[in-house]
């Protein structure tokens, strides 16, 4: 995404480490006039990335949020009213698979409700709470791009495994949030572009327990994944609104 004449100001969720990490790194490298806001959830998980702010300390600004708590993501808009009036450019990059006695549930047997409502409300939830409290910032006539991370097994035209309940149905929640939430900013903020985004697997933290039956060339590093998912990022145009895409560009069946 390239607006022309203007210092872009981009919000990166979750960037303390993995893809989020990934992304403040790649932009910061590519970028030349840029803002980047990126938010960590604890600061002793985030060294790498206040590393990154003491060297980018012109053009990187932290800032604490726990994405579960609304209150906390209207406090976020507040402090970045403080400093800017638009966004350019948001990703929300968390997620969760597996923590603490979360795994991903391989049968009926394991499903737990106190598990799925976790899974909700970091997989899905988080999205649509950002879509509410970050609208403000997209009414502005630039084109911009507010992105969730999803995932292929979301898809449910893509189901042909099963297993999986609570990751798999958080992300086509997910989806069906970021499509509905396209509908209502291509009314109130129509330069605003929202998309759905799956970067394939990617060597970070989050996979790391499912790898080894994923194939060399198809687990990719969290470079070449940011590395694709800017690509896929820069090239879209007003018509991709509302889409869910996969790492190389396809659309993704719901």
């Amino acid at each position: 995404m390239k607006p022309e004449n203007i210092n872009k100001n981009i919000l990166i969720i979750g960037a303390s480490r993995g893809i989020g990490l990934g992304f403040v790194k790649m932009l910061l490298e590519k970028e030349e006039t840029v803002n980047i806001y990126a938010t960590y959830r604890q600061k002793e998980t985030a060294e790498d990335l206040f590393l990154l702010q003491i060297q980018y300390s012109n053009s990187l600004k932290l800032l604490q949020l726990d994405i579960t708590k609304e209150e906390q993501i209207s406090n976020l808009a507040k402090s970045l009213k403080q400093d800017i009036s638009d966004l350019h450019l948001v990703v929300n990059c968390v997620g969760i698979l597996h923590q603490d006695k979360i795994n991903p549930e391989k049968s009926l047997r394991h499903i737990n409700s106190k598990n799925l409502l976790t899974y909700f409300q970091i997989n899905s939830i988080a999205s649509v709470l950002l879509a509410k409290h970050l609208l403000p910032f997209f009414r502005h006539s630039h084109k911009s791009i507010f992105a969730a991370i999803s995932a292929k097994v979301g898809s449910i035209g893509d189901n042909y495994l099963g297993g999986w309940y609570g990751y798999r149905a958080s992300k086509t929640a997910l989806n069906m949030f970021m499509k509905t939430v396209s509908i209502e900013y291509k009314r109130t903020c129509p330069q605003t572009i929202v998309v759905a985004l799956h970067p394939g697997t990617t060597d970070t933290d989050l996979s790391k327990p499912f790898q080894k039956n994923v194939p060399p060339e198809k687990l990719f590093s969290v470079e070449k994944t940011v590395n694709q998912l800017l690509n896929i990022i820069d090239n879209l145009t007003e018509n991709d609104t509302g889409n869910f895409f996969s790492w190389d560009g396809t659309h993704l069946p719901w």
